[in-house]
């Protein structure tokens, strides 16, 4: 989900520059930063962006550059008509002469320096809308280029998800999952019960037993595995704003590998899901990459 992407345009002496921004992020979030004087252009720039990007940290900015045209100096007029009521109480007041009109220029605000010329309301209009179509260009390279590393990526999970489905293999074909490790594994388990003294009641016996039972058959959770890897594969087959269904196919991936090695009493089944657990990983931080 990271990526840089930058547009340029120009109307008369007024260049801009529009420059987008993303990384990683579990939602969408945006900073938007446009100068003084064009804020209307924040709320189309903030429409614009969940139609194209879904997850990420987004920042926009648009910076303004101008020829050589000199500023040009402006009254505010309103500023210094209360400026000029003002004075004139204080004078009443204080009985006093009247102000100069250096001191009324003077003051903060009443003299303001122009950069830019004038515009009709239709020319203003126009020049934003030329702003929103070069910010819209801008956009879409950005988009292109997560759209490119997400293909990379794409590679990478596949790799990973084969990596995860040959610890699973493993892990069925070890001699801790086979019935007959089961069943050697649980007689053993079963003689040292019978051979408790005092003896233990048939229903606590029977208690027991479904309780070594459900430990040592680890069948289940690998049947989920492979659910998972399926549903994964699926995923990146079908492409699209997957990344929330990955962060959640990742924590049963976790859940499932958790379980496993809580379970195995053998030690080469412990190391197979030590494997799994890292790749499921390797596989987790890959996927804070994906939209």
């Amino acid at each position: 989900m990271t990526g840089f992407a930058r547009a340029e345009g120009g109307d008369g002496d007024l260049r801009w520059t529009w420059e987008v921004k993303s990384v990683n992020g579990r939602n969408l979030d945006m900073r938007v930063r446009v100068p003084t004087g064009f804020e209307a252009l924040e709320p189309a720039v903030r429409a614009a962006v969940p139609e194209k990007l879904k997850r990420g940290n987004v920042a926009i900015g648009l910076v303004l550059t101008r020829g050589q045209q000199p500023a040009r100096a402006r009254i505010n007029r309103e500023l210094l008509d209360q400026v000029i009521a003002l004075a004139d109480e204080v004078r009443q007041r204080l009985k006093t002469e009247a102000p100069r009109p250096d001191g009324l220029l003077a003051v903060r605000g009443v003299v303001e320096l122009v950069e830019e010329e004038d515009l009709s309301e239709e020319k203003r209009e126009a020049r934003i809308q030329q702003m929103s179509a070069d910010f819209t260009k801008a956009l879409a390279a950005l988009a292109q280029m997560r759209r490119e590393e997400g293909a990379r990526l794409a590679a990478i999970v596949a790799q990973q998800l084969n990596d995860i489905e040959r610890f699973c293999t493993a892990a069925a074909a070890s001699a801790a999952a086979q019935p007959a490790g089961l069943q050697a594994r649980l007689k053993q388990q079963l003689d040292m019960l019978l051979g408790t003294s005092p003896a233990l009641p048939e229903e606590r016996l029977a208690q027991e037993l479904a309780l070594l039972i459900t430990k040592a058959d680890v069948r289940e959770e690998l049947d989920r595995l492979g659910v998972h890897i399926a549903a994964a594969r699926k995923l990146l087959k079908d492409g699209g704003a997957v990344g929330r269904k990955f962060d959640f196919l990742c924590q049963e991936f976790n859940r499932e590998a958790n379980t496993l090695c809580s379970k195995s009493t053998d030690s080469e089944l412990t190391a197979i899901g030590l494997d799994l657990k890292s790749s499921i990983d390797q596989l987790r931080e890959q996927v804070q990459n994906i939209e």
